[in-house]
Order: C-alpha cells, then structure tokens, then sequence
C-alpha cells in the first residue's frame, strides 16, 4: 500500500484554456482539494482546526512538475500523502493522475507552517499533531510516482 489519500473530480471548463487544456495553476487548487479532502479522512476538518483551535496550515513552498496536459471533462485523481509532520512543519506530495486512463499528468509537493490566526507560528495541537504524524510515519520514505 503507497498510503495516498485518493479524490476525484472532473475537469470543469473554466479551469481550461480556449483549447481546452487546464491552466497551470490550477494544478496547485487540486492539491488543496486533496489536502482538504485528506484531513477529512483522518478524521476532521480544516474548518475546525481554524474555528476551535485557531490553527492554520500555511503554505510556504510549492512545487509543481508537469508531465502530460489535463483537458476538459476528464476525470482526474488527485493522490496525497503526508510525507513530514513535526510540531510546526507539514509536508505533502500528490500525483494528478488522468482517472481514466490512469497516466500520470504532474507531481508536486507542498510545505507547510502551522500558525496562528495572526499568522505567528504555533505548534499543532496535540488532537491534529497525533494524526498527521502517525500519516507521515505510515508513507514510504522514498517518493514513487504511481504506474496506474
């Protein structure tokens, strides 16, 4: 088992061009729809974690490798993995991946602080910090891209 948290969804015309092949950055808005969708199955919500704890994962790098174009109406699977939880540090990887014919379209990865409100770093709660590092400590430690 890879240990990814796999979602779905169709490629939505306004994320395209005139040519129908999906504007780059919008690569970087599915990675958060799989971080979203991975905080969800591991048990709560990043909703909650702002509203009851006053803890924000925010972005502090973004990496992106193209490999092949996503095009309108596909169906895509966004795969993400925590692969680094310390106590203000978050580390995920993610494959997009056309789900139909299972090629693989980009890789990417994303680094997170933890902060405040405020935006001044803060350490995870201990009720967040359990989970997302028994997720990293289950992830392979060597990136694999998937062969679908």
């Amino acid at each position: 088992m890879d240990n990814f948290h796999e979602t779905t969804l169709r490629v939505r015309y306004a994320e395209t061009d005139q040519m129908g092949v999906v504007y780059h950055a919008n690569f970087i808005v599915w990675f958060e729809v799989g971080r979203v969708e991975m905080l969800r199955s591991l048990g709560f919500s990043y909703k909650e974690m702002e509203e009851q704890d006053d803890t924000h994962i925010v972005v502090v790098s973004v990496k992106c490798d193209y490999k092949k174009p996503a095009r309108y109406d596909e169906p895509i699977r966004i795969r993400t993995r925590l692969t680094d939880a310390r106590s203000r540090i978050l580390r995920f990887a993610y494959e997009i991946l056309n789900d139909t014919t299972g090629e693989l379209l980009a890789t990417g990865e994303t680094s997170h602080v933890t902060c405040d409100g405020q935006g001044r770093p803060k350490s995870l709660p201990e009720k967040y910090r359990a989970h997302f590092v028994a997720a990293a400590a289950a992830a392979p430690s060597a990136e694999q891209p998937a062969t679908a």
